[in-house]
């Protein structure tokens, strides 16, 4: 018998729901997110949120974002001439600060948040201590700072992320399979991520239903990078 004929995936977007309601709250990122829902009564104006690639911190920025008005920037493109602007939205964040970031511009963005009452959010794979910073004041600005750790998820919130991933594409997947998939899968919210884009476009190629034995296979692949 002739196998079905694979027909090209088509690369539709599909949007992916980052409001706050949406954000699945877990042991591994409870105190992240009751935190960042703290705002604007903070330990201190300066928050340090660290976790790893694809661990929800783009989503809860994106719901700090919509609650705080906050002006939100890459670490690497954070200048001096910017900062004014940035301190007068009252909230700042600067994103992916592990990357690197102009050291005298981050120094002069929480002197001027520190005068201006706002406050600033800095996110990073990372702790300070890794990012080789060479100016006294600014390290000693960034151990003043409160810091918050998104950590590696467990099985039930695994679950309940994949869960989500497959209803953002508007995919009915069988409780079995995501069970199936936590079982092998790395704990990571990254892998989650690749492995349903991988097994969305596998079943929509060949025309077939989600099964165990077809997220397995993709499943390997992905991991197998």
């Amino acid at each position: 018998m002739a196998e079905p004929p694979q027909q090209l995936p088509l690369n539709l977007p599909h949007e992916a729901a980052l409001g706050r309601d949406d954000y699945l709250v877990g042991r591994s990122n409870q105190a992240a997110y009751e935190l960042l829902e703290s705002w604007p009564n903070w330990p201190s104006p300066v928050v340090i949120l660290a976790g790893p690639v694809g661990a929800g911190k783009t989503h809860l920025v994106e719901a700090f974002r919509a609650d705080s008005g906050a002006s939100v920037i890459d670490a690497g493109d954070l200048t001096e001439a910017i900062v004014p602007d940035l301190v007068a939205s009252g909230a700042v964040v600067v994103e992916d600060t592990h990357g690197g970031v102009n050291e005298t511009a981050l120094f002069h963005l929480l002197n001027a948040a520190r005068q201006a009452n706002a406050h600033v959010l800095i996110t990073s794979r990372t702790w300070p201590a890794a990012w080789k910073i060479r100016l006294p004041d600014l390290m000693s600005r960034l151990r003043a700072a409160t810091p918050v750790e998104i950590l590696e998820p467990d099985d039930d919130l695994l679950r309940q992320v994949l869960f989500k991933l497959f209803a953002d594409r508007q995919l009915a997947v069988d409780m079995g399979v995501i069970d199936y998939l936590v079982v092998r899968m790395e704990r990571s919210l990254g892998v989650a991520n690749a492995a349903v884009d991988a097994i969305d476009r596998e079943a929509l190629a060949g025309r077939v239903k989600i099964t165990k034995q077809l997220a397995g296979r993709v499943l390997d692949r992905v991991q197998a990078g």
